[in-house]
C-alpha cells in the first residue's frame, strides 16, 4: 500500500486559497478515481475537488470552514502501489538515514563563508557579542539595533547568538513592540471617550422582523459592488432596439437546432455575437485600468451574469468568444449556465472576463443600470423583448406596425470611457441586432 496526499489543486490565476465547505466522504471511506471528495469555496466560485486516485481516506487534514492554500495537503489516502501516481509512489523518506542522504552538498565557497571567524560586535555593556557572518547579515537586513542584540540570550557555545536565536527574536519582535505601545498608551491618562454605537452590538429583531445573516457569497458580492462604485465613476447610455429580425430568425431555427445539437437556442448567443463585433469595432472598450495605465486586452472574453437558485449572482466567462460560431456560442452559454445553477463551475470558469452582459430581461425587466465588474470598464444590460406598435419605414412611406422592441443600457467607467466611445459602442451593438441577416446560418 502507498500513501497519497490529496493536494488543493491550482484554481486559476489569482486564486491562492480556498475554504473547505463540506467533505463528501468521511475518514475510512473508499473513493474511486475522479470522485468528488470535498466541496470548496473561493472568492470566485464554489466547486468540488476530485481525487486523481482510488483508495481509502485515512486522514482528513482540513476540516469544514478551514482555509487551505493551493498546493497544501487536505487529506491523506491509502492506495495500492499500482494505482498510485508517480508523485505518490515517491513519498518523502521517513527515516533519519534517508533524510541525511537527501541533504544537499555544501559548496567549498559556502564552507569558507561559514568557517569565517566570528565577528565581535562593539557593545556598551560588559557582554561581548560574537556574531557569525550569517547572523550578522540577518541583523543588518532586519535593522536590529545594538540595544536589541544585548537583550537576546544566546543559545550557542559560550552563549553566542545563533541563527535560531535571531529568528525566534524576530518572530516575537512585532508582538513585543505592540505590547510596549499598548502598555505605554494604557499608562497615559486620557479623557473618557464619548459613547459610540458598537458595530459588534448584537441585533435583536423587532416584532414581525427576521434577522438573516449574509452568507459568504453575498458578502463577497456586496464588497465587490461597493468597491466598484467607489473606484469607477459610472455613466449609463440607453437605446431602444428593434429586434424583430432576431426574433424571426430564432423562431425559424430553434427547433431544428435543438433536434440537431441537443441544445436550446436562446437569444444570448445572438447578443454575444453583436457585442463581440462591436468590441472589434471599438477595442478600447475591451480594456482594464491599473493605476495610471490602460491595459488593452487581446482576447475577447465575455462574462455572462447568471442568477443562482439561492438568489446570489455569479458571472461565468465565455473564453475567446470572438473565435466561436453561433453554434459554438450557444453550446458554451448553455454549458456555463447549467453548471452555474448546479454548482459545477470550476474557479477558472469565472476568471478573465474582459466585458460583461447582464440579461435583466430574463426577469421581465425593461431596462437596468448594472454595476461594472472590476477591473472591466463597461457592462451591457439587455431588457425584455416586448411587442409594440412602432413606425416602420417602407418605400411606400411610413407605416405603423407591430415590432419586437427592447431597451439596452450601457454602463461604463468615465475615467477611461467617454460618452462618445460608450455611446458609439452601444449604437453599433444596436445596429448589428436591428440589421440581423435572416439568412444567417447556424
Amino acid at each position: 500500500m502507498a500513501e497519497y496526499k490529496l493536494l488543493l489543486p491550482s484554481m486559476g490565476e489569482g486564486v491562492m486559497e480556498a475554504t473547505i465547505i463540506n467533505w463528501l466522504y468521511s475518514e475510512g471511506d473508499s473513493v474511486k478515481e475522479d470522485d468528488s471528495v470535498v466541496e470548496i469555496a473561493t472568492d470566485k466560485v464554489d466547486s468540488d475537488v476530485p481525487t486523481p486516485v482510488s483508495g481509502k481516506i485515512v486522514k482528513i487534514l482540513k476540516n469544514k470552514d478551514e482555509v487551505a492554500k493551493v498546493g497544501e495537503a487536505i487529506a491523506i489516502l491509502e492506495t495500492s502501489a499500482e494505482n498510485a501516481p508517480v508523485e505518490a509512489q515517491t513519498q518523502a523518506p521517513k527515516d533519519a538515514e534517508e533524510v541525511q542522504a537527501q541533504i544537499p552538498t555544501i559548496s567549498e565557497q559556502e564552507i569558507k563563508e561559514l568557517e569565517k571567524p566570528l565577528e565581535k560586535m562593539p557593545t556598551s555593556s560588559t557582554k561581548e557579542l560574537y556574531l557569525s557572518p550569517l547572523v550578522k547579515s540577518i541583523v543588518q537586513q532586519e535593522n536590529i539595533s545594538q540595544k536589541e542584540l544585548e537583550t537576546i540570550q544566546g543559545s550557542g557555545q559560550d552563549q553566542r547568538i545563533t541563527k535560531e536565536d535571531i529568528l525566534a527574536y524576530l518572530k516575537n519582535r512585532s508582538t513585543s513592540t505592540s505590547a510596549d505601545v499598548k502598555s505605554t498608551a494604557e499608562a497615559t491618562p486620557k479623557a473618557a471617550p464619548a459613547p459610540v454605537a458598537s458595530s459588534a452590538t448584537t441585533l435583536s429583531a423587532k416584532d414581525g422582523e427576521e434577522i438573516i445573516p449574509m452568507d459568504r457569497v453575498r458578502k463577497i458580492i456586496a464588497e465587490a459592488m461597493v468597491n466598484s462604485k467607489r473606484i469607477s465613476p459610472h455613466v449609463t447610455s440607453f437605446i431602444e432596439t428593434d429586434v424583430t429580425n432576431v426574433v424571426k430568425w430564432r423562431a425559424a431555427h430553434k427547433y431544428a437546432f435543438e433536434k440537431r445539437e441537443g441544445e436550446k437556442l436562446t437569444f444570448m448567443p445572438i447578443f454575444v455575437r453583436a457585442v463581440v463585433k462591436a468590441i472589434q469595432d471599438f477595442p478600447l472598450i475591451n480594456i482594464s485600468v491599473d493605476g495610471d495605465n490602460i491595459i488593452k486586452k487581446k482576447n475577447i472574453n465575455i462574462g455572462m451574469a447568471t442568477a443562482l437558485p439561492d438568489g446570489n449572482l455569479i458571472v461565468p466567462v465565455i473564453k475567446n468568444a470572438d473565435q466561436l460560431s453561433l453554434s459554438g456560442l450557444a453550446k458554451a452559454i448553455n454549458d456555463l449556465a447549467y453548471r452555474a445553477r448546479n454548482k459545477k463551475l470550476r474557479p477558472e470558469d469565472t476568471q478573465g472576463a474582459t466585458y460583461t452582459i447582464s440579461n435583466v430581461g430574463s426577469f421581465g425587466n425593461l431596462m437596468g443600470t448594472p454595476i461594472i465588474p472590476q477591473p472591466q470598464v463597461a457592462i451591457l444590460a439587455i431588457g425584455a423583448i416586448v411587442k409594440k406598435p412602432a413606425v416602420v419605414e417602407t418605400p411606400e412611406g411610413d407605416l405603423i406596425g407591430i415590432r419586437q422592441l427592447m431597451f439596452m443600457s450601457h454602463s461604463y467607467d468615465h475615467r477611461v470611457v467617454d460618452g462618445s466611445l460608450g455611446g458609439m459602442f452601444l449604437k453599433h451593438v444596436h445596429d448589428y441586432l436591428e440589421n440581423w441577416d435572416l439568412s444567417t446560418e447556424i
